[in-house]
């Protein structure tokens, strides 16, 4: 089934009298569980065509569907809650909040999506031991290994539909 539908998009930036196109036509569709790559020379549109697929802007032109809904017709507050519901990113550097721990780092996506404790609760856990973090979920990211924060990272994705790996995953251990 289809998760990522793109067709002919494009991007266009002005700077002063020239337009770049940033992306120009292109198509591409990514089935719910496929893992994909995106690889190209600098300039090349990568960090452009991520940030459309991650709504975080729209294409000027052409389609593209995410999970059966049309991105490009959403406002902002729209593409904002799309973001917050279906789409996580796993930066280099983890950003996790090293005052909190395992477990709060993971919890904290779910609070920001009004769920309940009771609600939060079993999807932690859940997420934590799919990581294999379990025991060490009252421990802060200074007492994890680089690996480790890397896969709170990851288990702080949980019941998202997109996520996005910045960097190598052979750090992932």
């Amino acid at each position: 089934m289809t998760l990522i539908h793109i067709e002919n998009a494009s991007k266009y930036y002005t700077m002063g009298e020239e337009i770049i196109k940033a992306l120009d036509d292109i198509s591409l569709d990514i089935d719910r569980g496929e893992f994909v790559a995106i690889m190209g020379p600098s300039g090349s549109g990568k960090s452009t065509l991520m940030n459309i697929i991650g709504c975080l802007d729209v294409a000027d032109k052409g389609v593209y569907d995410l999970d059966g809904q049309e991105i490009n017709v959403l406002k902002d507050s729209q593409l904002a809650e799309i973001r917050n519901q279906k789409i996580g990113f796993v930066f280099q550097s983890f950003n996790l909040l090293p005052r909190l721990s395992a477990y709060e780092n993971v919890e904290l996506p779910l609070i920001y999506r009004g769920m309940s404790k009771k609600e939060r609760e079993p999807l932690v856990l859940h997420a934590l031991e799919s990581v294999d973090l379990l025991d060490r979920k009252k421990h802060f990211p200074s007492e994890l290994s680089g690996g480790q924060q890397q896969r709170v990272a990851i288990a702080q994705q949980a019941k998202r539909v997109v996520y996005f790996r910045d960097g190598r995953l052979s750090e992932v251990g």
